[in-house]
């Protein structure tokens, strides 16, 4: 069930659903905006050209207020709200669609597990011809939240809980077995 703004306004003022800092005119009928934060990734150049998916891979963090995303450019960016969700809540991560018409890609990999901590690192790409100016501060998209029908048995408390800033990949900690 996807959760209506009473419902959100009603977890927030209970404590059980956190997400700071908020202003009340971010709170939508059926969602929450989040705005994009000051810190921006992107991977270092690497001598052979390519990632190495078990192995870490370096990036190089800019904190500014504003960053000019070039064309075909690739980055990672960071919501300005850390949020905190119950063991029994899941929220998906959508890019505005007026910022998509204009060539703006913004992925999380679109999935907050029920118990995550910490801002939202999101992925963003300029599909477009032109270069894209980002500001902090500015609306990038919305976190749509649903009720599960029982608490996870095991909520996230992963290699990610936590986090602030614009969190490179940690795919090289994942189990090798």
């Amino acid at each position: 069930m996807v959760l209506s703004d009473r419902t959100i306004m009603r977890m927030l003022q209970e404590g059980t659903l956190s997400i700071s800092p908020l202003e009340e005119s971010q709170i939508q009928p059926a969602s929450v905006d989040i705005r994009l934060g000051n810190m921006f990734s992107i991977i270092e150049d690497l001598p052979t050209g390519v990632i190495d998916l078990e192995n870490e891979i370096q990036y190089r963090t800019i904190e500014t207020d504003r960053y000019v995303l070039l064309p075909g450019q690739f980055v990672l960016a960071t919501t300005k709200e850390y949020i905190a969700l119950p063991d029994n809540l899941t929220a998906f991560v959508e890019g505005r669609s007026s910022l998509g018409r204009m060539g703006l890609f913004i992925q999380n990999a679109g999935w907050v597990d029920p118990g995550f901590q910490g801002e939202i690192t999101l992925e963003l790409f300029n599909a477009n011809r032109c270069a894209i100016e980002l500001k902090a501060g500015r609306r990038v998209g919305q976190l749509v939240f649903a009720k599960m029908d029982a608490n996870a048995l095991h909520p996230y408390r992963g290699k990610y809980q936590g986090q602030t800033g614009a969190t490179g990949s940690r795919a090289f900690m994942d189990d090798k077995t």
